[in-house]
């Protein structure tokens, strides 16, 4: 079961759905051992087929909140969400795909993610047409690494920050905790945020590698606290400024995203290497590792009208189902038709057959005034006419007799306890000192009778074996 995991760039809400269009999306594809057996970067249409396909969705393209949920399930608690949500959200909450956290965050709250429906859709109908049938999509913040930095004090924390030199050239990932904490201190989250790269537009006319603004290109950063996440497009160069003034006196981890497949050197403004000066304090965080930190994420976006239906044909699979389907219904019909040309062929035959039969009888017994059975009736005007000329038939007594008594093997003049006639069979007991042979049925057989024995009384009847 091989699975491939694709890493997809956020919306830019300034171009129209009508021209949205997805660049070369870097990839990762894991057999069913979990071994890679490629990476690249590719055309949606190009990307490799996989028995199941993970999407690491944008964190600038989700919002993420907790929310009380009321106690609904399937399409009612689909109905509910809009209405929870409303007040939080600047858009139409109808326009808004909202996805639930099948695990309950504190307080007895789920958390939610919302994004556009209409991109949202965009994405899972062009993956789908493409073939790939089985999706999940999941937060890119849930893939980011977990947190390992030690709670620290609040007032500690504050003294630190208030101390720290300019913003922009504090490392965020070399926070340490602070002796002197004490167990009744205040238990802070640490942040985690990423460089994910440049931001890549999505627009026909500006599909680039980053979109660079007075020189300076601006990047995608995704930050995880806890369970909540976000995302950020802004300059390179303020990115230490920016996590610095939205985590306040809480401990950051801050990674960049390396050895993103497809990635060439470059001496560009958007290079890696340039993007590594501009951002400092940032650990490296290779892009396998992300993708499968992305495989034990359990909050999978594909819900309610996008979930995951294996047994649901899709337009692609219909596509290619076309040809096959057709050749099956023409096949099916050509056996039809034949089956029913055979049959009228054969109908035919018999009744010609009938005929000859019912014109044969009524010319060799011209006072046959009724037929209901040509054949039978033939046998029966002959047997008259043998019987008449003082012929045995074979079914007689005499004829069964001796046909018997040619097929006997040497057995006592006394032997046969008794002979029986009837119905034109003729049933035979032996005593029970003879013998017979295993051949007799053979002897019968050879001089035109059949031969039967009863097992439990052992007495045989004999019948005209023609």
């Amino acid at each position: 079961m091989s699975t491939l995991i694709v890493l997809l760039p956020p919306r830019d809400p300034a171009v129209p759905s009508q021209e949205w269009q997805l660049p070369d999306l870097p990839f990762v594809l894991l057999d069913k051992s979990g071994r890679m057996q490629r990476a690249g970067r590719s055309a949606l249409a190009l990307l490799p087929r996989a028995t199941s396909t993970v999407l690491m969705v944008a964190a600038r393209d989700l919002l993420m909140m907790p929310a009380t949920l009321p106690p609904l399930r399937g399409p009612k608690l689909r109905q509910a969400l809009p209405n929870i949500v409303e007040d939080q959200l600047i858009q139409d909450p109808q326009t808004c795909h909202i996805a639930v956290d099948s695990q309950s965050a504190a307080g007895g709250r789920q958390m939610l993610a919302i994004i556009d429906r209409g991109w949202f859709r965009f994405i899972y109908e062009a993956f789908s047409a493409a073939g790939h049938r089985s999706l999940r999509a999941v937060p890119v913040t849930r893939c980011l690494p977990e947190a390992t930095l030690p709670a620290v004090p609040a007032e500690v924390a504050e003294t630190v920050s208030a101390t720290e030199p300019a913003m922009a050239g504090a490392s965020l990932a070399d926070t340490a905790p602070v002796p002197g904490a004490t167990d009744a201190a205040l238990e802070v989250v640490p942040m985690v945020a990423a460089v994910l790269g440049t931001v890549v537009q999505t627009a026909p006319a500006m599909l680039l590698e980053g979109a660079v603004e007075g020189g300076m290109p601006r990047v995608e950063l995704a930050i995880a606290r806890g369970a909540q996440g976000e995302g950020l497009a802004v300059p390179a160069n303020a990115v230490n400024a920016t996590l610095a003034a939205l985590a306040g006196a809480t401990p950051v981890l801050l990674y960049m995203l390396t050895e993103v497949p497809g990635n060439e050197p470059s001496p560009g403004a958007s290079s890696p290497a340039r993007l590594g000066a501009l951002v400092h304090g940032a650990s490296p965080l290779p892009f396998e590792q992300l993708a499968r930190r992305a495989l034990t994420c359990r909050f999978d976006l594909c819900q309610f009208e996008f979930a995951s239906q294996p047994w649901r044909l899709d337009r692609a699979t219909l596509r290619r189902l076309r040809l096959p389907v057709l050749l099956a219904l023409g096949a099916l019909v050509v056996a039809i038709v034949g089956a029913n040309v055979q049959w009228l062929m054969l109908s035919r035959q018999r009744d010609a057959i009938s005929t000859q039969m019912t014109e044969l009888l009524l010319t060799t017994f011209p006072k046959t005034t009724v037929v209901l059975d040509a054949p039978d009736q033939m046998s029966r005007q002959l047997q008259q006419l043998r019987v008449a000329a003082g012929e045995l038939s074979p079914g007689d007594f005499l004829s069964l007799a001796d046909g018997l008594a040619r097929s006997l093997p040497p057995v006592p003049v006394n032997g046969i306890a008794a002979l029986d006639y009837h119905d034109r069979r003729l049933d035979v007991t032996f005593k029970p000192e003879v013998k017979l042979d295993p051949d007799f049925a053979k002897r019968l057989a050879r001089n035109g009778l059949s031969g039967a024995i009863d097992s439990n009384t052992g007495k045989w009847t004999i019948r005209n074996g023609q």
